[in-house]
């Protein structure tokens, strides 16, 4: 029986549009639809039954927590349905990875969800978009895919979704996973994983994706950028404008500053949650300094500052305990 594919497109570069066909910047971001999208790539009928959906045409710096649930919503739907075997998601690159990760850590089911986009508008002369399209609907199709969580796929490769990063500003080649590796790739047609595939989302999925649906907002948790001569006022600055939690981006394994770090013990003495995570664009945020364990600070592990924002997002909406979330974290 054939693979029933559903694609839901959320604008993107994928679905971009420039004034002219050399040009690979200066365009219009989710100006094509879905319908488009797929008459581009007729040989998708060739390995499927695919069907399209326009969930939201936007240029992808500008999505907003409400889509991303509206998102997690019908990714959710799609999976309890029976008539879906596999998704598929086209969407911008620039939060592509906090997205897929986003996804990744409520995903329930043992059907494929595959994020993809394009590093060059649908009107350009070497646009990468229907190739990645192409794969895409591949991996979701495949057997071999399922009960691996939410994987990226573009440029032939697959990664998961919690080791992915967009590495490049513009080459086709951007998404890469620096710890690790990418998973598996699509060769001449054929998918290939290279390992077993590991199931990251968080415990009780199908209930906690259900209760993000019903909810308005995430919690708000910033970021802050470590660098040298931080003195640690942007810390009392975002505690005071209502943080539940704090990633703060350290420098190499995480460390910390020690005048950031009095700031941050203090906040965590008042209940708000501190992760460190690291501006490096390689390796695990383990345990460092003693005082650090001391204050009660969490290591992000395998997460990038962006999906360390995004997890604890979730696991704050959840209820998670700070133990809970730390058996949770990968390194």
């Amino acid at each position: 029986m054939r693979k029933r594919i559903h694609i839901l497109a959320m604008g993107g570069t994928i679905a971009g549009v420039a004034g002219d066909c050399a040009a690979t910047t200066g365009y219009r971001a989710g100006a094509v639809g879905v319908e488009e999208l797929l008459a581009a790539v007729p040989q998708v009928n060739d390995i499927a039954e695919v069907t399209g959906e326009q969930l939201a045409a936007i240029d992808s710096k500008d999505i907003t927590s409400q889509q991303q649930l509206t998102l997690i919503k019908r990714v959710r739907e799609l999976l309890l349905a029976s008539t879906v075997d596999g998704i598929v998601i086209t969407h911008g690159t620039d939060t592509l990875e906090e997205s897929a990760y986003l996804l990744d850590l409520v995903h329930f089911a043992d059907k494929p969800v595959v994020i993809t986009g394009a590093m060059r508008p649908a009107t350009a002369i070497s646009a990468d978009g229907p190739l990645n399209i192409l794969d895409a609907v591949r991996v979701a199709a495949a057997d071999t895919a399922r009960d691996r969580g939410v994987l990226v796929v573009l440029n032939q490769e697959i990664h998961s979704a919690q080791l992915a990063t967009k590495s490049s500003t513009t080459a086709v080649e951007t998404f890469q996973s620096p710890i690790g590796g990418a998973v598996g790739a699509v060769n001449d047609g054929e998918v290939v994983f290279y390992h077993g595939g590991e199931m990251h989302h968080l415990p009780n999925a199908l209930n906690i994706s259900e209760m993000l649906t019903s909810q308005k907002e995430l919690p708000y948790v910033p970021i802050l950028y470590g660098h040298g001569d931080d003195d640690g006022r942007l810390v009392r600055s975002v505690a005071a404008q209502g943080a539940k939690a704090i990633v703060y981006a350290g420098m190499g394994n995480g460390s910390i500053p020690a005048r950031v770090e009095q700031e941050l013990a203090a906040v965590r003495k008042n209940g708000l949650i501190v992760m460190r995570a690291s501006t490096s664009a390689c390796g695990m945020v383990t345990r460092a300094e003693l005082s650090y364990e001391e204050a009660g600070f969490l290591s992000s592990g395998v997460l990038n500052p962006r999906k360390a924002r995004l997890f604890l997002q979730v696991a704050l909406l959840s209820g998670f305990s700070v133990a809970e979330m730390s058996k949770f974290i990968v390194g």
